[in-house]
């Protein structure tokens, strides 16, 4: 309900923005151009693909796909149950988490040693390539974990379950996808219009 309120809020800017740049650029005000000139089209059809694909679609879609799985492995409702758990529970939560520290410690390996594969060519972590992937190398982790819980736990046993897995986040959130595309694509026009 509030994202089809966004959505519809984010549309309306949208076209409110079209004439107000239109009335601004006939205007002639230094600094504003009009989304209905043959530029502004140009513009407009021609980098939305370029504006859509940024690195904050590709956070979103991994803390999506980070977020479902913890859901649907079953950690979720293992933490709610507050200690009711059968020995197979505690063991797969062991596992899964034997798997979380290996891969902590790759990733330490790969900063933390001296000439590091991830540090900056000055030698830091910021910045450098960890900076700059830490939001995925987090989400892979947990993915990881959940994946590795809910197999072991017997919640997630084929191919199919672990696919449910890893898009039940997306499935969950593809409103927050399209509230995305519409505000990234709302905010660049503002600033074409604007030139900021």
């Amino acid at each position: 309900m509030k994202s089809s309120r966004l959505c519809v809020g984010l549309l309306v800017a949208q076209s409110v923005l079209v004439i107000v740049s239109w009335l601004l650029s006939a205007m002639r005000l230094d600094g504003v151009r009009s989304m209905l000139s043959s530029e502004g089209i140009r513009w407009f059809v021609g980098g939305f693909s370029n504006i859509v694909a940024s690195p904050l679609l590709a956070w979103l879609l991994l803390l999506l796909i980070a977020g479902g799985s913890l859901q649907q492995s079953g950690v979720v409702s293992l933490f709610r149950s507050r200690g009711d758990t059968s020995y197979r529970n505690r063991l797969a939560l062991r596992v899964a988490g034997f798997f979380l520290v290996l891969y902590a410690i790759v990733i330490c390996l790969l900063t933390l040693t001296p000439h590091a594969i991830l540090l900056s060519v000055k030698g830091s972590l910021f910045p450098s390539a960890f900076s700059r992937s830490i939001l995925p190398i987090v989400c892979f982790g947990v993915t990881l974990f959940s994946v590795v819980y809910g197999m072991m736990s017997g919640h997630k046993k084929t191919g199919e379950d672990i696919l449910s897995i890893l898009s039940y986040g997306i499935r969950q959130g593809a409103s927050l996808i399209v509230v995305y595309i519409l505000a990234i694509q709302f905010y660049a026009s503002l600033r074409f219009v604007f030139m900021f």
